[in-house]
């Protein structure tokens, strides 16, 4: 196990601009030969660990979507990375977790289908949380993958250094972890330690992708996924595992993209509750997915939003496939 990244001090600081660590990263890889590396990688852990925010501050840009509600991931989401003599392709997973419907049980196959291929694994620990059953479970679940794991102790700007030091005792007595690497998202501490962590251990091999691309996830998924963060924000507990986004029509027409979308529920009381007194949270919802997905396209949007019933829709196999599943 490496010491170098245990590092434990300095995980304050004030809220770092994400586009300052992809151009840090735009530097060579540190402590590593000159042989060029490129390869895949991918942060497992329980729901909200941590792992999308942690994805968006490596690449530079958001290209997952983040929220406090548990289980906001739905679709793997690449982030490639671009250094000098190095690429780093990242796989964003829902969290693992014990399913209750169908819509569970996919995404816990697709979290495993990830882990079979990918190069490296970093498995995430919220630092402001004890280890609990969840981790030990997916500590267990990696024990047979070729992948090189390690173990990243994330949001460590949320606990004092005494903390600090328990949880990352606690996560070294899991597994026999390849490197341990605290880190914080949104203050940037050790984000590019990190990096270079996960780059040396990747494989020789040319780039895998032009040095333009930061995703390739299709945009009317990603779109999508940011109109259901939107929708995500201030609703009761349980209505996030029920809201699914369709972009149904994309198109330019004059300077202006026109996007018509449809919100899935799965109940008229949870229509009731996305919609709003006399439609103030629809539009609020509209309103902050259309400055978000200005931003990704980098051009002026027309949203069209609707909510729509769809029942029982996480149980149901034909539904579940319509809206992407």
């Amino acid at each position: 196990m490496s010491p170098g990244p245990l590092d434990s001090g300095g995980a304050g600081g004030a809220r770092t601009d994400k586009k300052v660590h992809k151009h840090k990263a735009a530097g060579r890889v540190t402590g590593a030969d000159d042989a060029y590396r490129a390869g895949f990688a991918c942060f497992v852990g329980r729901p909200n660990a941590g792992k999308s925010t942690l994805t968006n501050a490596i690449v530079g840009q958001k290209i997952a979507i983040t929220s406090n509600k548990p289980q906001t991931t739905r679709h793997v989401i690449r982030g490639v990375l671009h250094r000098d003599n190095a690429q780093l392709v990242l796989v964003d997973t829902p969290g693992l977790h014990r399913p209750r419907t169908l819509l569970g049980e996919r995404l816990n196959d697709l979290v495993r289908e990830t882990w079979s291929e990918v190069d490296v694994i970093g498995v995430c620990f919220p630092a402001d949380e004890p280890v609990g059953a969840g981790d030990r479970f997916i500590s267990t679940e990696i024990a047979a993958l070729k992948a090189t794991v390690i173990a990243v102790v994330t949001k460590v700007d949320l606990v004092d250094p005494a903390t600090l030091t328990e949880r990352l005792l606690a996560v070294s007595k899991l597994y026999d972890f390849a490197d341990i690497v605290p880190v914080s998202a949104v203050s940037g501490h050790q984000v590019e330690t990190l990096v270079d962590v996960i780059t040396k251990h990747l494989p020789e091999s040319p780039p895998l992708y032009p040095d333009d691309v930061l995703t390739e996830e299709p945009e009317q998924v990603l779109i999508g996924e940011l109109i259901r963060e939107a929708a995500l924000e201030g609703v009761r507990d349980e209505l996030p595992h029920s809201i699914a986004v369709l972009v149904e029509e994309m198109f330019v027409e004059g300077g202006l993209t026109k996007i018509y979308a449809n919100m899935y529920v799965e109940r008229d009381s949870q229509k009731s509750i996305v919609i709003g007194t006399r439609g103030a949270r629809l539009k609020d919802v509209g309103i902050r997915a259309r400055a978000e997905v200005e931003a990704l396209l980098g051009r002026k949007v027309y949203l069209d939003l609707h909510v729509r019933v769809a029942k029982e829709w996480q149980r149901d196999p034909k539904q579940l496939r319509r809206l992407g599943f």
